[in-house]
C-alpha cells in the first residue's frame, strides 16, 4: 500500500490577517475546488499581532458571501517561522509582506511570492492595496484582484 502524496501547503499572508489573506485563502480553495485540484491545501495569517483572534473583517466578509464564498471558522494568527518553512508557497499581499517575513521570520527561505505576480493585469510588485482604510467600496475591488491573483497562481502550479 501506498503513502499518498503530502499535500502542498499554500499560505497567504497580509498584515492583520482579516482581509485580503483570509479572502485570497477562501477563493483559493473555491476555485482549486471547482478545478479538480486536490493537491493543495490553503490557510492565511498575518504579519503582525494587531488582529489576533479576530474574525475576517465585516466588509470583507459581505464581499465574499456576494460572490459565494465561505466565510466562517477563521480567527486571525500570526505567521511563524516554522510555518514559513513547512509551506509550500507563502503568498504576500504586499512587498512589505514579504520584507517583513523574510527579515523577523525567515531570512533564508525561498518560497515567499506576491499575489500579484501571477495576475497578468497587474503590475509587476504591485501587490493588493489594504481595503482596510477605506469604504466598503475596496473590499470587491481588493477581492477582484485576488480572485485574478489566485487564478494566475493556480494555472502556473497546474503546469508544473
Amino acid at each position: 500500500m501506498s503513502t499518498p502524496e503530502p499535500k502542498k501547503h499554500i499560505i497567504f499572508v497580509c498584515w492583520g490577517n482579516i482581509c485580503r489573506s483570509p479572502m485570497a485563502e477562501r477563493v483559493a480553495q473555491k476555485m482549486a475546488d471547482d478545478r479538480g485540484l486536490t493537491e493543495f491545501v490553503f490557510s492565511s495569517a498575518a504579519t503582525s499581532r494587531d488582529e489576533i483572534g479576530h474574525a475576517i473583517d465585516p466588509r470583507a466578509q459581505r464581499a465574499l458571501r456576494a460572490k459565494g464564498y465561505k466565510t466562517d471558522g477563521h480567527r486571525a494568527h500570526q505567521i511563524t517561522a516554522d510555518e514559513i518553512g513547512d509551506a509550500y508557497l507563502v503568498v504576500g499581499m504586499e512587498q512589505l509582506h514579504l520584507d517583513i517575513m523574510k527579515r523577523n521570520f525567515a531570512p533564508d527561505t525561498d518560497n515567499l511570492v506576491l499575489i500579484t505576480d501571477y495576475d497578468a493585469r497587474a503590475v509587476r510588485g504591485s501587490g493588493i492595496e489594504d481595503p482596510w482604510w477605506g469604504g466598503e467600496d475596496g473590499f470587491p475591488v481588493a477581492l477582484r484582484k485576488i480572485e485574478r491573483g489566485v487564478s494566475g497562481l493556480l494555472d502556473a502550479e497546474g503546469q508544473t
